[in-house]
């Protein structure tokens, strides 16, 4: 090859994907398998939730472990999470939020999910203590067994999130409250699917923070696990972004 056409070789970013509460890294199964099916190459990355700063920089460290260019999706309160941890880093070239939280500085994912009506999650969590190592106590939030059909994944048949609700992985409570230390999104491009039967982020949560980011929006009638429920619709925004930032 020579140097000329060797410079006209556009490297495709790799797909890092961002969990957020009450999910795994499973929860992405069906975009990881359109993605791959398309040619991508996709990391799982394993969300933490302990808290913002820290599940941040595990994030941001994942990224710094794949070579090349980079495209972080996040759902839910993975979305706050990679806003994070991109902060600064050149390589990642596109943010993707899927219902998800999009903070400003200073915000927090539970003061987003109280500015517009429309969320019944509060009423659904469970709370479990679990010791800290200072010596304290925390609070992992759970969602209630018996309503998390109904309050995360109501267009998922049963027999899915009855196992989806048994694997939930919980977030420290403490990590919902945390303010975002900085916002990415104000200097990377940035893609938001809206989830318009989100009963965890109120769809108009989601406008205001998408329109305040100047994503670039797509709307489909989904609960909050639409990565579950409609994973094609999601792989297909993500690959839109893959595509702008490869050229």
């Amino acid at each position: 090859m020579n140097d000329t056409a060797a410079s006209s070789v556009r490297i495709k970013p790799t797909v890092v994907l961002v969990h957020g509460a009450f999910a795994d890294s499973s929860s992405w199964n069906g975009v990881i398998e359109r993605l791959h099916g398309a040619g991508y190459e996709v990391v799982a990355a394993a969300n933490p939730l302990r808290g913002l700063a820290s599940d941040a920089a595990q994030v941001a460290a994942v990224v710094k472990s794949v070579e090349g260019p980079v495209v972080l999706v996040g759902h839910s309160y993975g979305g706050a999470v990679i806003s994070q941890a991109a902060d600064g880093d050149p390589k990642v070239k596109a943010l993707v939020y899927v219902a998800a939280f999009i903070p400003e500085k200073g915000e927090s994912a539970l003061e987003l999910a109280e500015k517009f009506p429309g969320s019944t999650l509060g009423p659904n969590l469970q709370a479990v203590p679990f010791p800290l190592t200072d010596g304290g106590t925390g609070n992992d939030l759970y969602i209630q067994k018996d309503k998390f059909h109904d309050q995360f994944a109501a267009d998922v048949p049963r027999s899915v999130t009855g196992l989806m609700a048994a694997t939930q992985r919980p977030i420290a409570a403490s990590a919902l409250e945390e303010a975002a230390a900085s916002s990415a999104w104000h200097n990377t491009p940035s893609w938001s699917l809206i989830a318009t039967e989100d009963y965890n982020i109120p769809p108009a949560a989601q406008r205001f923070m998408s329109e305040r980011a100047k994503a670039r929006t797509m709307e489909i009638d989904a609960s909050h696990a639409v990565s579950v429920s409609q994973p094609e619709a999601v792989a297909r925004l993500i690959e839109q972004a893959v595509e702008s930032a490869a050229h």
